[in-house]
């Protein structure tokens, strides 16, 4: 046992088969005699299983609704127009093709991920309790999984979330199991357990956020989640038909742009970037628009559902305002609704996942936190 509890979730038969979430080379692979060769890059958040289930109203349900006018601090207004939604150079996945046109109207969006400090005040103000802190509701988690699926043990069904922890050897990147931990007691407060803390870290972007934590969010800052199509929009920062949000320059070329991993993933991150894990927010020079990490250190939820055909099915010549799909289809996980998460993290690595790509797009559970996932949110007045 390590310093946390470790339960590798492949060993429980409620999440059998559904752990390999991490940037990795792992899933959609073509059978080449009695090789099995890597078809293309797999998601990040490949197979992420719908862990909690727990109370899945509360999210808004609990959150009053703001009375007193938006405030614009902190955020920076979006002028609206058309551009490229999706890949243009080979790097592009199944669901980030066919590129297309899109048009959006202008919004305010938050120049930063929302961080320790504006979470906890949402915490103080509100009392609300994220789902990483919440014990996981059999009963519901069941709904989800094959009949007959077996109840796990007393002592995994208890509040935790997913932590990253390094193995102290070189390890296949194809068992995420390896390298993230099951950690009871892990949330936002304690991003790696028990004995972590935020102190200090106020400027840095909250973690181990679900969707449904996100939205609480937004409802009581009288702000909401971007649409996949604003997020790119924003990220693109007037330079259409770009790989990153600088241009198409590798992101080390005039020092790096993003906190990503630099050296053998998972063992050894060189810090070359300045950080090993998150950073504070504006580490990095904000794109032309004036946002800062539109391209790694955590994850940003959207609002709109996961679909891998989605882009395949738009028949307008431009999509005004698109919504994204009316519902979620995983072919990899067919029962678990997904959400879209944008931007990469710390852990993306160019040699495996260029997951800060701006066309790259990933997917979770709506119940789902993981220590690289967090948000901003916008606003249309």
């Amino acid at each position: 046992m390590k310093k946390h509890q470790r339960i590798s979730l492949l060993s429980i038969a409620a999440f059998a088969a559904t752990f390999l979430f991490s940037c990795s080379n792992s899933s959609d692979k073509e059978k080449t005699g009695d090789e099995e060769v890597v078809a293309e890059m797999a998601s990040c958040h490949d197979n992420v299983p719908d862990r909690f289930s727990t109370d899945k109203s509360a999210a808004t349900n609990d959150i009053p609704e703001r009375e007193a006018p938006v405030t614009h601090d902190g955020m920076i207004w979006i002028e609206g127009g058309e551009f490229t939604r999706g890949a243009t150079d080979e790097r592009g996945r199944k669901d980030e093709l066919p590129a297309h046109k899109v048009k959006v109207d202008g919004f305010w969006m938050d120049e930063t991920e929302v961080t320790n400090a504006q979470f906890a005040a949402f915490v103080d103000a509100t009392g609300y309790v994220t789902i990483a802190e919440k014990k996981p509701d059999w009963e519901e988690i069941k709904k989800q999984l094959p009949p007959g699926t077996p109840k796990p043990p007393d002592e995994v069904l208890v509040a935790a979330s997913l932590t990253f922890n390094s193995p102290d050897r070189p390890v296949s990147i194809n068992n995420a199991s390896q390298w993230w931990e099951w950690t009871p007691g892990a949330s936002w407060k304690q991003p790696q357990g028990p004995g972590s803390s935020i102190e200090g870290k106020e400027d840095y972007p909250v973690v181990h956020i679900a969707w449904d934590d996100a939205v609480a969010y937004a409802k009581w800052a009288g702000k909401r989640l971007p649409t996949e199509a604003e997020w790119e929009f924003a990220a693109r920062g007037g330079l259409d038909e770009k790989s990153f949000p600088w241009g198409n320059d590798p992101v080390e070329k005039s020092g790096f742009m993003a906190n990503i991993w630099q050296g053998e993933f998972p063992v050894t991150d060189r810090g070359e970037d300045g950080f090993q894990g998150l950073a504070p927010v504006k580490s990095f020079d904000p794109n032309p628009y004036g946002l800062y990490d539109m391209a790694g250190n955590v994850w940003e939820w959207t609002n709109d559902w996961y679909r891998e055909d989605y882009y395949s099915r738009l028949q307008e010549e431009v999509s005004v305002n698109p919504q994204g799909p009316k519902d979620s289809y995983d072919p990899q996980e067919p029962t678990v609704p997904k959400k879209i998460v944008k931007g990469g993290s710390f852990l993306c690595n160019v040699s495996y996942c260029e997951g800060y790509r701006v066309s790259a797009k990933m997917k979770s559970s709506p119940d789902t936190g993981l220590e690289h996932t967090g948000f901003r949110c916008v606003s249309s007045n």
